[in-house]
């Protein structure tokens, strides 16, 4: 897709792009904190209010691990809660209370310590970035679920992928806000509580663009509210709701629920093992965020002025200004990405690609740091500066927006509650540990730190290209038929080179399939009627 032509599709589907960028606006919440902690921790200003700069080395690299981690605990608990609150209240009013729980944890971590002890500051500092964990750890399950079922099938990774890009926005706003208070506050107090400031800006644009934004219209079919349910469609193609593109959605969506209207949570977790196709959706969301996290990402998000350090940019400034760079490099290339590689390269093709290219850049950064292990800065100093860089480039090409894509497809409708909330755990699960390790690695292994993330991302590479089948194209409902058989040999059809290991062997079309089912479903149908008419034959004209 040309640029002229995704503007002229931005303006033919303006409702749909701005509920996509309503809702993704929460996702900044995530980003900013990711950007927003890593800086802090190096202001002098923090260190000495809080006693940290009276720490040993290790000491500070256990306080670091456990103030960034301490969120993504709470975001476990707000992703725990999501299903139910969603499957309860719909998606609309769970993200409003998510930005209000965001609102009010970032409250009190901006007075934290105002009137109090040091010991007592740090405690409240702990509970507030807990309790807005939860509201993040709720948007983060609720945005791309809510995108997904509201969008239009041939925007849909585009629109659903603008949860990355509001996360890189976030954490790009933060490292700048950052290196703006390290060289324009003088050392106060304020030094390291106007970011904190700062970040309520988002919670509050989040919550008013959310407010006139439609319930998703597939909660609202759960509910069997289908005239509401034919208003959003309606409302996000910009057409009325007798056109028969929004009857025909409609239809499918109502097929799909057939029989399974109003699941409790408990019955959803049952379901999840309900056949070998409905494992198989539930567990790759899973799967997607699992190695979302082993990619190394929030390791270089959180502690990258430590990693510049120690690649020879020294200075707390200097290194906050690298970070900076690293912020907006990663918003471009995200932008791009979701602009015209997502809807024409593919999902699987750009999980691949950016697989591949952090494997290797991490590879690089490990090895560099194996055999140069000083912070002096030599030529090769340069190339991995670059290294880390480009990393960010190929995180965005695959391992960042595209994971919440393939993750909101391939959840079965039925139990896509259950399935995100179990996905998003896993995510913030693996968020909390790899922040809560990062700056002990770091410091007891090293290089062996990037190595490890670099041998992880090859790992992710060999899964996508065998086990991932193509989802692009395909409608929210007939996606199920991508796991009914044949899924490797369906994934290798997809992957750049895959028929190689194929031979002849071809995986069934999925236009067969449907027409399959649609003549079975014929079929039942007819059986039924004529059983209708035996039982009550004197209804029957």
């Amino acid at each position: 897709m040309g640029f002229k032509d995704a503007l002229a599709d931005v303006s033919r589907y303006r409702n749909a792009y701005t509920l996509a960028l309503s809702a993704s606006m929460g996702s900044i919440f995530f980003g900013w904190d990711t950007g927003l902690m890593g800086g802090i921790l190096t202001l002098k200003s923090f260190q000495h209010y809080f006693g940290i700069d009276k720490l040993s080395a290790s000491a500070q690299a256990n306080f670091n691990g456990n103030i960034v981690s301490v969120m993504q605990a709470g975001c476990i608990f707000g992703a725990l809660l999501t299903s139910w609150v969603s499957s309860r209240f719909g998606r609309k009013r769970s993200l409003i209370a998510s930005g209000v729980i965001y609102i009010i944890g970032s409250m009190i971590q901006s007075v934290a310590g105002l009137g109090s002890s040091q010991a007592v500051a740090l405690r409240v500092l702990y509970f507030s970035r807990v309790f807005a964990g939860i509201g993040v750890g709720m948007v983060s399950a609720l945005a791309p679920s809510y995108i997904s079922e509201c969008m239009p099938r041939h925007i849909r990774g585009r629109c659903t992928g603008l949860v990355q890009f509001s996360d890189n926005i976030g954490m790009m706003l933060s490292f700048w806000v950052n290196y703006s208070a390290s060289i324009n506050i003088p050392y106060s107090d304020m030094q390291w509580r106007m970011p904190f400031i700062v970040q309520l800006v988002p919670g509050v644009l989040f919550i008013l663009l959310m407010i006139p934004q439609p319930e998703s219209p597939r909660w609202l079919v759960e509910q069997e509210r289908y005239d509401e349910a034919a208003g959003t469609l309606a409302y996000v193609v910009r057409t009325s709701v007798d056109d028969k593109v929004v009857l025909l959605t409609l239809d499918e969506i109502k097929a799909d629920f057939i029989g399974k209207q109003r699941i409790s949570l408990v019955t959803q977790f049952r379901m999840m093992g309900e056949s070998r196709q409905t494992v198989l959706r539930c567990l790759i969301p899973s799967i997607l965020t699992f190695f979302q996290q082993w990619t190394g990402t929030n390791a270089i998000n959180y502690f990258s002025p430590q990693i510049f350090a120690a690649l020879g940019i020294t200075g707390t400034a200097s290194g906050l200004f690298a970070t900076g760079i690293y912020g907006l490099v990663k918003v471009v290339a995200v932008g791009l990405t979701l602009a015209f590689a997502v809807e024409s390269w593919g999902r699987k093709l750009c999980l691949f690609v950016g697989a591949v290219g952090q494997g290797l850049t991490m590879l690089w950064i490990g090895g560099f740091g194996a055999i140069h292990p000083q912070s002096t800065i030599v030529p090769a100093s340069y190339v991995s500066i670059i290294a880390v860089y480009l990393y960010a480039v190929f995180y965005c090409i695959g391992w960042g927006p595209l994971p919440w894509v393939v993750a909101s497809e391939v959840a079965p409708n039925h139990v896509r509650a259950a399935t995100l909330t179990v996905a998003v755990s896993v995510n913030w699960l693996f968020s909390f540990t790899i922040s809560r390790l990062t700056p002990v690695m770091l410091e007891k292994i090293t290089y062996g730190t990037f190595l490890l993330f670099g041998v992880c991302c090859m790992i992710m590479a060999v899964w996508t290209y065998f086990f991932l089948p193509e989802t692009k194209g395909y409608a929210l409902e007939d996606i199920k038929y991508l796991f009914e058989k044949d899924v490797i040999v369906r994934s290798l059809e997809d992957a750049p080179g895959g028929r190689v290991f194929l031979g002849g062997k071809r995986a069934t079309p999925v236009e067969d399939m449907r027409g399959g089912a649609d003549i079975q479903d014929s079929s039942d149908s007819f059986r039924k009627g004529d059983e209708e008419c035996i039982e009550v034959p004197n209804l029957q004209i």
